[in-house]
């Protein structure tokens, strides 16, 4: 019975013959396991494609509640953690198996007559696969998406003579806002996947038609099939991509900033991985030259690969071959180069260890909140009049909260008696602007840093004595200079002895602080640089 209904959906649809076309391909003698590489790229891409649609379904593109969406996505749907960690770390390990992939075919040199188009299609392919993940910072409206998508516009707007217009196409506008969100998402979702499939089976096309360039010395025997042997090898490959992705997603929560802010220009962005070498390489290519880094340098890249068929055109294959050593040679020092400068991004950038990415602001702010005599504890706990901190939605505004902070009485009568005093006079000067930090900091679902003692001390030191007048990573006063380097400008002695005696209309705190605060405060302000 099995037999005639396959054969009836063969003579509607020849899917036998399909099977063949796809399952018989003859590959050369001795095609191993680097000729793998195309594969995992093609399994990455449709766990992208399964995940994006999946997050499609309950993402709003809107600057009111595109993040209250991802935060829905990762705290409430029943796996949306996992479908956004797939789709967020799956992005870097696309972009390392396409580069490994196109490591390969330059080693191999199977770029070479007669596959130079399949060379360009494969090229303009990662290049979109770029823009899928440059298109899919905005979408979270956090404060990276918002900061770090001002720098990329920024950086287009660097391009000689048309800079300004594509920088205006980009946001839409004068300011990011409702229509540069809903650009960035018609491009990650529609125009990119259009135009995407459109290359990728243009590449898979080519491939098939001019066949695997197999290995460089090429072997005696007859081909072989491509099914079932190097289909295994396909398929461990695969396999074994798709679990690294697997555990890293389990591991590692994808993540979320607060909501974008435009009033907080302090943030400082930085890109992922994959683009920091071009982050780093604007460092030395500072105001006029700024059009280097961002164009000239890039572009002669882009350039050079695109060309790179058409200038190595003798049919040797080794990659120290006479005539490619000049190729590898240059291939080589290009991989070298933007590895450095890679390199040099991530040792440039700010500590996120011991509770650096919250601040001590917050942190402070946190000890003040769980500190001895806190009346938070009053109302918001379970079963109290409020919800618990860790669970607050905070809908109002940063005025409303302050004063809330200051005096909850304001709104909850009875919260405290007559003779009590307001919190502010046990909170100091900034405290209240730290509590509000801190509240913010749990609104945001950012998991609370776990600090040591002496960063903890630190972090309750400098919010009493320090924040009224410094600011650090972009929260505390603005009378004296900016702490967020500070270690950069005044080693560990410096330090102390300018806490300890003070300077100009900083007063001494050497008989205000205890020895203990004054060392706390000292060794973290040493560590900023």
């Amino acid at each position: 019975m099995w037999t005639r209904v396959l054969n009836w959906l063969d003579s509607r649809t020849g899917y036998r013959a399909l099977l063949h076309h796809l399952l018989d391909e003859p590959l050369p003698p001795g095609t191993g396991w680097a000729f793998t590489t195309g594969s995992v790229v093609s399994l990455l891409l449709g766990v992208q494609v399964v995940t994006g649609v999946v997050l499609g379904m309950y993402y709003v593109p809107s600057p009111a509640l595109a993040w209250d969406s991802v935060q829905y996505i990762m705290q409430s749907l029943p796996m949306g953690w996992l479908v956004r960690g797939l789709h967020f770390w799956g992005a870097s390990f696309i972009v390392v198996a396409t580069l490994v992939h196109l490591g390969r075919v330059f080693v191999l040199g199977s770029y070479k007559a007669p596959r130079e188009v399949t060379w360009l299609t494969g090229l303009v392919s990662l290049l979109m696969i770029l823009g899928f993940a440059l298109s899919g910072y905005l979408l979270p409206w956090d404060q990276k998406a918002y900061w770090a998508t001002t720098v990329t516009v920024n950086v287009a707007r660097s391009a000689p003579v048309v800079g300004e217009a594509l920088a205006t196409m980009l946001r839409g506008g004068e300011h990011l806002g409702a229509l540069t969100l809903g650009r960035w998402y018609a491009a990650h979702v529609f125009i990119l996947p259009l135009l995407l499939g459109l290359f990728v089976v243009a590449h898979l096309a080519l491939m098939r038609r001019h066949g695997i360039s197999g290995p460089i010395t090429p072997r005696q025997g007859a081909p072989v099939a491509f099914f079932p042997w190097h289909v295994m090898k396909d398929t461990v490959m695969m396999a074994g991509a798709f679990s690294g992705l697997l555990v890293v997603a389990l591991l590692l929560k994808a993540p979320l900033d607060p909501v974008a802010n435009p009033a907080d220009a302090s943030y400082v962005p930085r890109p992922e991985w994959y683009f920091l070498w071009l982050f780093q390489l604007l460092k030395y290519f500072p105001g006029p030259l700024e059009p280097v880094g961002t164009q000239l340098v890039p572009g002669a890249l882009v350039g050079f690969l695109l060309l790179l068929p058409f200038l190595d055109r003798r049919p040797d294959r080794h990659p120290w071959a006479r005539a490619r050593r000049p190729f590898t040679v240059a291939m080589l020092g290009v991989a070298g180069v933007l590895t450095g400068l890679t390199v040099l991004g991530l040792r440039d950038a700010p500590p996120t260890e011991d509770g650096a990415t919250w601040g001590l602001v917050p942190l402070g702010g946190q000890a003040l909140v769980m500190g001895e005599g806190a009346t938070c504890s009053r109302c918001h706990v379970d079963g109290g009049a409020a919800a618990p901190l860790t669970r607050v939605r905070l809908r109002r505004d940063d005025e409303w909260l302050l004063n809330h902070v200051v005096d909850p009485v304001a709104i909850a009568p009875g919260v405290r008696t007559e003779d009590e005093p307001a919190p502010r006079s046990t909170l100091g000067r900034y405290g209240p602007q730290a509590v509000v930090a801190y509240l913010r900091r749990l609104e945001a679902g950012t998991a609370v840093p776990a600090v040591s003692p002496d960063v903890a001390l630190a972090a309750s030191t400098f919010v009493g004595v320090c924040a009224t007048c410094h600011r650090l990573d972009g929260e505390g006063g603005q009378v004296g200079p900016e702490l967020t380097d500070v270690g950069a400008r005044y080693d560990r002695e410096a330090l102390q002895a300018l806490l300890e005696n003070g300077q100009g209309r900083m007063p001494g705190f050497a008989k205000r602080l205890a020895p203990d605060q004054l060392q706390a405060l000292v060794h973290y302000l040493a560590s900023r640089k």
